[in-house]
């Protein structure tokens, strides 16, 4: 068995989602990438139990190695890996924030500058399609093109990024967007940025300001 290093990240990773509130149970799943495909999180088991030999190995072709099953999902995180070179890791959470938004099927506008942290003006939401199908990956990466992170209708977020760590410092920032934002809508509509303000933040971002570092 090889990349320890990585299947303790991985392990170390969904344990501090649920330790932050941002999913619970095994709800929520990751993925990291590895020469020749990717780890991740084996299906239904309680994050505390985990062990390094209990994280699935999988090929870029589906064929997954070890004694567990992989997760459910693992066809959205294969998808996301082999579409998007720029992620090398993927993290999905339940979290109340952003399920009471993906439950609305709501996009995220910019009514905060901090929206741009997912790569561009708005957060869309993906078309509901059934858990761990093929249509529900097919549907998130329809959404999560040209971003970072997308919302799942009635299920939960998808984030992508260059690490675990940065995964899960975007996955953060969204569920704290989205629950700012169900908290602006019982107030009233917000003010949106401009596009000529968002263009703004984006190249503050491309500086490195603002942007998720990780280390949560």
């Amino acid at each position: 068995m090889g990349n320890i290093a990585e299947r303790k990240e991985l392990i170390a990773t969904v344990r501090k989602m649920n330790a932050l509130g941002i999913n619970q149970g095994t709800s929520g799943n990751a993925s990291v990438r590895i020469d020749g495909g990717y780890l991740i999180t084996p299906s239904g088991m309680a994050y505390d139990d985990l062990t390094p030999e209990d994280i699935v190995e999988m090929s870029l072709d589906g064929e997954a190695a070890g004694h567990r099953k992989p997760s459910s999902e693992w066809r959205f995180h294969q998808d996301l890996l082999k579409a998007r070179p720029d992620f090398g890791a993927v993290v999905h959470t339940h979290g109340k924030a952003v399920m009471t938004l993906a439950c609305q099927r709501l996009e995220l506008p910019p009514f905060h500058y901090m929206i741009a942290v997912a790569g561009g003006n708005t957060i869309r939401c993906a078309d509901y399609a059934t858990f761990g199908t093929q249509a529900l990956s097919d549907n998130a990466l329809r959404a999560i093109e040209g971003r970072k992170a997308c919302l799942l209708a009635n299920h939960g977020l998808l984030a992508g990024e260059a690490s675990l760590s940065r995964a899960l410092s975007l996955t953060v920032e969204v569920e704290t967007l989205c629950d700012t934002y169900w908290r602006i809508l019982q107030i009233g509509e917000p003010v949106l940025l401009s596009e000529a303000e968002m263009d703004a933040v984006r190249e503050q971002f491309k500086k490195g300001y603002g942007m998720p570092q990780g280390g949560i």
